[in-house]
């Protein structure tokens, strides 16, 4: 009989002890080689020279490599970027030797120990959302656009009315929405921005109807501080800015008041990047450095990497297909791809037909690491979503 070879993908440890378990090995064997059968690549910005020819050689000397810039060995050049490339294991190694070395090292180890450890994947908990629960991390959650606003791109005017709203959030409820996200302000390209009171006479009406009525979590989808206490105060559950804090900071000290989970999204002007994951997840870093300072706990914080905003098409695309590497700040993670410019300028399709291509996206945000997907068709995307979540996340014995 000829013997019969083909390759084997692991992602994370759990596959990892699958994939030894099925060759026959002993537990004791399949636990100590499943650390060697994880290989990871990490990136580090900002290292002096000195310490990047330390940890060049300790890679090394352990059985990985690192790359670093020409120049660092002769101290040419005064920082450098590092890329560490090395199983599980010899990264346990290495990062123990790093801990005994100077130049700041030991602080650089823990923060590589902790990526190491967020690139597992989340493990399943249950987020309270002001006293309505849902769990993250078990399966795809569904959040289901509601715009009370005249201009919003892809259904703008339609639910602007409080009656409307609430029978629209019904209806998603039903169709297998896990939250309803509501927003007064549009962010379409070109939109015009609209003062306090305008955006709290828009949803305040309709909030105050979902919370009588609507038993999942309802978020506030909005970039000023006053509109969310304001929200929160009448019984939304979340927060969703569009601005990552960067719009005003104040919303962070009205989530942690309130306990209530806040959604992070990435957002600049222009769309220039130095390297595009890179500038996302260090930006994202920062504005949840911004949320833990006044007081949230880690595990309400839920980061997006905003398609569509600041990004054109090309660095949309991009983004959709590298999402793994956003799992490193070790938080849930939020896309919203629904009806996108971008599926249209890939397709050449106007608003109202780019169904197809939103679930082209939202399957491969799902499989590439996504826990919630923000849409507008909830019944169609929810199917998409239980589908690809059967997938990629394997039953026993598969």
């Amino acid at each position: 009989m000829p013997i019969n070879v083909y390759s084997v993908r692991v992602d994370n440890k759990e596959e990892a002890y699958r994939a030894i378990a099925a060759v026959g090995a002993d537990k004791p064997g399949c636990l100590w080689m499943t650390q060697k059968a994880v290989h990871r690549l990490v990136m580090l910005e900002g290292i002096q020279s000195r310490q990047a020819n330390i940890m060049k050689q300790e890679m090394l000397s352990k059985g990985g490599e690192a790359a670093v810039a020409r120049g660092v060995v002769e101290n040419a050049v005064p920082e450098t970027k590092v890329l560490l490339m090395g199983s599980l294991k010899q990264y346990e190694v290495f990062l123990a030797k790093l801990k005994s070395q100077p130049f700041g090292l030991p602080a650089i180890a823990e923060q590589i120990r902790e990526v190491l450890a967020a690139q597992e994947g989340l493990a399943p908990y249950e987020l309270d959302c002001c006293g309505r629960v849902i769990t993250l991390g078990a399966g795809t959650l569904i959040m289901g656009i509601l715009n009370v606003t005249p201009d919003s791109f892809s259904d703008g005017g339609r639910y602007n009315d409080p009656g409307r709203a609430l029978e629209r959030a019904h209806i998603m409820v039903e169709e297998g929405a896990d939250i309803i996200d509501l927003g007064g302000e549009s962010t379409r390209p070109g939109f015009s921005p609209v003062d306090v009171e305008e955006e709290l006479a828009r949803v305040m009406p309709v909030i105050k109807g979902l919370a009588r009525e609507i038993k999942v979590p309802i978020s506030i989808d909005t970039t000023k501080g006053e509109v969310a206490r304001q929200a929160l105060a009448a019984g939304a559950g979340l927060v969703n800015d569009q601005w990552g804090l960067r719009a005003d900071p104040a919303l962070a000290c009205i989530a942690a008041k309130y306990n209530a989970p806040l959604v992070l999204m990435h957002n600049q002007r222009g769309t220039a990047y130095g390297d595009l994951l890179g500038d996302i997840t260090k930006s994202l870093g920062e504005s949840t450095g911004m949320a833990l300072a006044a007081g949230l706990a880690k595990e309400k914080i839920i980061i997006d990497p905003g398609l569509g905003f600041g990004k054109n098409a090309a660095q949309n695309l991009a983004v959709l297909r590298r999402l793994k590497e956003l799992r490193c700040l070790g938080q849930p993670i939020l896309v919203g791809p629904s009806n996108k410019s971008t599926i249209g300028q890939v397709l050449n399709l106007p608003v109202e037909e780019r169904m197809e291509g939103t679930a082209a996206c939202v399957a491969i945000g799902i499989a590439n690491g996504a826990h919630i997907i923000r849409v507008h068709d909830v019944k169609k995307m929810a199917r998409i979503a239980r589908m690809t979540d059967a997938i990629i996340h394997p039953t026993e014995g598969t």
